[in-house]
């Protein structure tokens, strides 16, 4: 598995980028792909958890809804503008499901991973520097008068 570190604004491009071009695909394939578009949405969501930036793992909850919403578009259905948002309202609103479990999923590994790096972070606080031994006697010192 590859393990790249994204930024929180890359982690945000590449889950709005996958998703949309999963929608695209799907509205080629299938006639309604809303469920097929919510169960890949569960691992896109989650390898954007797990490859965002330990500085960055806040954005990861937060790009992941916003990313489903854009990446809904082409297959929310509708014609003209008030068509196209209307099936973007209704799309949201009937699948909130896949949505709010996305949305968990990437909470959750979010979660673990900064555990774990607080964890990691109270182990190397408590052993403190290493404190270097000197094989042979101090500095000479010239006698006491």
């Amino acid at each position: 598995m590859p393990n790249p570190r994204l930024t929180g604004l890359g982690s945000g491009l590449f889950c709005t980028g996958v998703l949309f071009l999963l929608a695209c695909l799907l509205g080629l394939m299938f006639d309604d792909a809303l469920v097929a578009y919510g169960v890949l949405f569960l691992p896109v969501a989650t390898f954007t958890a797990l490859w965002v930036r330990p500085a960055d793992l806040v954005t990861a909850p937060i790009s992941v809804p916003i990313a489903f919403a854009a990446g809904v578009l082409p297959i929310s259905g509708g014609t003209g503008f008030g068509g196209r948002l209307m099936g973007l309202v209704t799309s949201l609103a009937l699948h909130a499901g896949w949505l709010y479990g996305g949305t968990l999923i990437a909470g959750l590994v979010v979660g673990v991973r900064k555990i774990r790096l607080m964890a990691e972070r109270r182990g190397q606080v408590g052993q403190g520097p290493a404190r270097k031994e000197t094989a042979g006697p101090g500095p000479k010192r010239a006698p006491a008068v």
